[in-house]
């Protein structure tokens, strides 16, 4: 299995086609079969999700949790209305769920690798941004691929952070073998492989977050392919979740 990591000196904007860029920037590159493996930051760029903070007006309970927790007030008025619900605040550290029903650190607002005073937020939809981003691929380079788009999570229990899945398109993002047996010939009864979330870490170690690579190109791993695969089957669902 290959990790081809694909370079973009350009900043991207607002509007930006950013399937023509990366398709650019990866030349003859991608191939039949390959996962596009795309960090969020550029796609929430691209579809216009940066915010200016000067336009940003601090609710009443922005301020107190801001001033509680030492944060800007601004951002924490972004991650307020990009959270479902906050599950933690304390030292600082706000964790909530988004929206979309992701788990993470300031509900994915981030100021890093950003022009100025604003911030970014996550892609509405994920999942329909990398299925436009796979039908592009396929219309304008005729190649048929899966795509994948990161974040960088947190992880409880665990130092340190790790790239996950937030939008797939064109693979199955769980790999499951309930029901196979194991080389001793037990039966598995919960063995389900993360894919998608091992993909997105593997691409991560040739993006980096100052290098200029905000897309990788896997080849050789032999995916489930899917035509209706969403991360959201990554998501656990609350009745089985235990620490919340």
């Amino acid at each position: 299995m290959q990790v081809i990591p694909v370079r973009i000196s350009a900043d991207i904007k607002p509007h930006d086609e950013l399937d023509a860029i990366i398709l650019g920037a990866a030349g003859q590159e991608i191939q039949n079969g390959d996962v596009l493996v795309v960090a969020h930051k550029i796609v929430s760029k691209a579809e216009g999700r940066l915010v200016s903070l000067a336009d940003v007006k601090p609710s009443d309970k922005a301020l107190r949790m801001a001033k509680e927790h030492g944060k800007d007030s601004r951002i924490m008025e972004l991650i307020l209305r990009e959270s479902a619900q906050i599950l933690r605040a304390k030292d600082g550290i706000i964790i909530s769920e988004t929206k979309h029903g992701f788990v993470c650190a300031n509900a994915g607002v981030d100021q890093s690798n950003v022009e100025g005073d604003s911030a970014v937020l996550l892609p509405i939809d994920p999942d329909r941004s990398a299925s436009r981003l796979r039908d592009a691929v396929k219309k304008k380079a005729g190649k048929e691929i899966a795509v994948v788009i990161t974040d960088t999570f947190g992880r409880p229990f665990r130092e340190g952070q790790t790239n996950i899945a937030i939008g797939v398109a064109g693979l199955d993002p769980i790999k499951s073998y309930v029901g196979s047996r194991d080389m001793y010939g037990r039966k598995l009864r919960v063995s389900e492989i993360a894919v998608a979330d091992e993909m997105a870490s593997a691409a991560e170690l040739v993006m980096g977050k100052a290098e200029g690579v905000p897309v990788a190109i896997i080849r050789g791993y032999k995916f489930e392919k899917s035509a209706s695969s969403s991360a959201k089957a990554l998501q656990r669902p609350r009745e089985r979740d235990l620490f919340r």
